[in-house]
């Protein structure tokens, strides 16, 4: 199915690409038909999700977040790409989630990323291998930051 298409039936649009916050590349192209692709955070339309999981945010805000995260990844993979249907699949997720110290729920924080990827791509592209790790500071105290690895064609 189009990507696209799916965005619209679900009432997707996709953020303007995020700024840098440093010096990297957003999209790196690797090998043969693979990206790389810088980690994103939440920020979106001047707005951020800020603090700890288990502390100052729900599961629930943090599953958002994650969601606003993957959002970001695709517009940059959009801007590299130029068409969101070329990507063959989703090779790897690894996410970083702002978490107190008896905070346990990372994987179910990212479930918010890989549930958008799963409802884009369907189960075969979209859900890859994953990591949801729980660290004790991002920068800007961001709730989650994401990076993904992608096959394009």
């Amino acid at each position: 199915m189009d990507v696209y298409a799916k965005m619209k039936e679900l009432g997707i649009t996709l953020p303007t690409p995020p700024a840098k916050g440093g010096l990297y590349t957003p999209v790196m192209e690797f090998g043969e038909h693979f990206l790389y692709c810088s980690g994103c955070g939440p920020q979106q339309n001047g707005t951020s999700i800020e603090g700890k999981l288990g502390k100052e945010l729900t599961l629930e805000q943090g599953q958002e977040a994650a969601r606003r995260c993957m959002l970001n990844l695709l517009a940059n993979l959009n801007a590299k790409l130029g068409d969101l249907n070329r990507i063959k699949r989703f090779v790897k997720v690894l996410a970083f989630v702002n978490s107190a110290d008896d905070f346990a729920q990372q994987p179910q924080v990212v479930n918010g990323g890989s549930q958008l990827l799963l409802d884009l791509f369907g189960e075969e592209r979209g859900l890859p291998a994953r990591t949801a790790i729980g660290v004790n500071a991002t920068p800007g105290n961001i709730a989650v930051e994401i990076e993904v690895l992608v096959e394009y064609e």
